[in-house]
């Protein structure tokens, strides 16, 4: 029987692991299902995936405010928001097998996916994870991982308004982790239990908000050309009456084309007035904003953009990743690159790793930098291509000689020379963002 060829997914699951971006949670004990924890590689191209995001939705707006609001929060809120009664998802277990399944995602007609058997009937999950504050583990204590980060920014609307003096419209964003005891997650760290959210919530007048929303839209799409994203592999869906949530008036997800299909990763929604007014019914808080100029009070709509860290790290993986005849590449936009240029004596002798670590020494304090002696040139330059490295630096004989080292481009491969004292300047002009 002919052996299996790996997948692209197969393939870049193994070089993240191998190179220190993404590591299955605990494995020495066996792992986790659908925890992962992020290497020294990963955790900087998640650093600098969110750092993008934030410079472009806060830094250069003056109408959107940051905020990073508790995970835990009053169990009230989740009342509010829906979240106790209607998280849910349909749940079926095999009698036989023990496996469990989301119903509306199998056909039930057909049995367990796994093995065939007979299913029980569908109970609805609640996917929210409980737990107690407090030593006491009865009602009065429970509280809730937070599933989503957004409703951290509702409960803020009047603090940020107030102590920023801000004036609707205006936004406000957070970064932070969510939790969701997924019935069924996958495709690597596109769904998992612990994520990370990028939310920016921006609270508008009513009868203003169709037009926000299209602005919003827009805006949204054109960021990925930012993250360096091939804009053949975006698209729009539009979610239909059957699958608008109950707080929505409308609702578009972005998609990228992955390996394994089409799939969302962000969404763009209107949620009208909903959890405002929710919150306003069970705090008793007035939560309406007074427009001074219209000289009215109103409870603002909003218009939701959300997507997760780990979705986007993944999205630029799969994007940048590249086969060549004799190389992997991943082809990161310099400033999401996690090592900006690698420092590379050509031999370790004749002074050439002295010079080299001179150089090093002075990038280091601006990005981060890497720096290798081993093995052959080539060979050096094939692992900083495989991790996406988008400049090498080389020490070679020439330098000893006139002061000048070697830039190789790792896209193009083209080389050039430059004095050595000008390596800081050159490369932050091209790894920042």
């Amino acid at each position: 029987m002919a052996k299996k060829q790996p997948t692209i997914m197969d393939k870049l699951v193994s070089l993240t692991k191998r190179r220190g971006f993404i590591f299955q949670s605990s494995e020495i004990y066996g792992g986790i299902n659908s925890c992962y924890d992020y290497g020294p590689l990963g955790v900087e191209l998640k650093k600098n995936i969110k750092e993008l995001w934030w410079k472009s939705m806060v830094y250069e707006r003056a109408d959107v405010e940051g905020i990073d609001a508790s995970i835990l929060m009053h169990p009230r809120v989740w009342e509010a928001s829906g979240h106790v009664e209607g998280f849910t998802d349909p749940l079926v277990d095999c009698k036989n097998c023990k496996m469990r399944w989301r119903a509306d995602q199998i056909d039930l007609e057909k049995g367990c996916p796994n093995c065939g058997g007979e299913l029980t009937e569908p109970r609805m999950f609640n996917l929210m994870f409980k737990t107690f504050m407090g030593p006491v583990e009865d009602d009065a204590h429970v509280v809730y991982l937070r599933p989503e980060t957004a409703q951290g920014i509702y409960v803020n609307f009047h603090n940020v308004r107030e102590s920023m003096r801000k004036k609707v419209p205006f936004g406000i964003a957070q970064i932070g982790k969510a939790f969701r005891n997924e019935i069924t997650p996958g495709n690597f760290i596109f769904r998992t239990r612990e994520f990370e959210q990028m939310e920016m919530q921006y609270f508008v007048k009513p009868g203003t908000d169709e037009e926000w929303f299209e602005y919003w839209k827009e805006e949204r799409f054109k960021w990925y050309d930012r993250l360096g994203i091939n804009k053949d592999k975006l698209r729009f869906h539009q979610h239909g009456p059957d699958e608008l949530a109950h707080y929505a008036k409308a609702a578009f997800d972005i998609e990228y084309e992955f390996p394994f299909g089409w799939s969302e990763i962000e969404g763009i929604h209107n949620r009208t007035d909903f959890d405002l007014s929710r919150h306003q019914e069970y705090s008793g808080k007035d939560l309406r904003y007074y427009d001074q100029e219209a000289d009215e009070k109103y409870i603002p709509y909003v218009v939701e953009t959300s997507t997760g860290v780990d979705r986007l790290m993944l999205t630029t993986l799969v994007d940048a990743y590249t086969e060549e005849e004799d190389r992997v590449v991943l082809r990161f936009k310099p400033y999401l690159a996690p090592i900006k240029a690698a420092v590379l004596p050509l031999v370790k002798r004749d002074g050439m790793p002295e010079i080299a670590r001179k150089i090093e020494a002075d990038l280091r304090k601006r990005f981060k930098v890497f720096y290798d002696e081993g093995g052959s040139i080539g060979r050096r330059y094939r692992r900083q291509d495989e991790i996406g490295t988008p400049y090498c630096i080389t020490v070679d004989s020439q330098t000893l000689e006139d002061g000048t080292v070697t830039i190789r481009e790792r896209d193009s491969m083209e080389q050039i020379r430059i004095d050595k004292s000008r390596v800081l300047e050159y490369i932050s002009e091209r790894v920042m963002p």
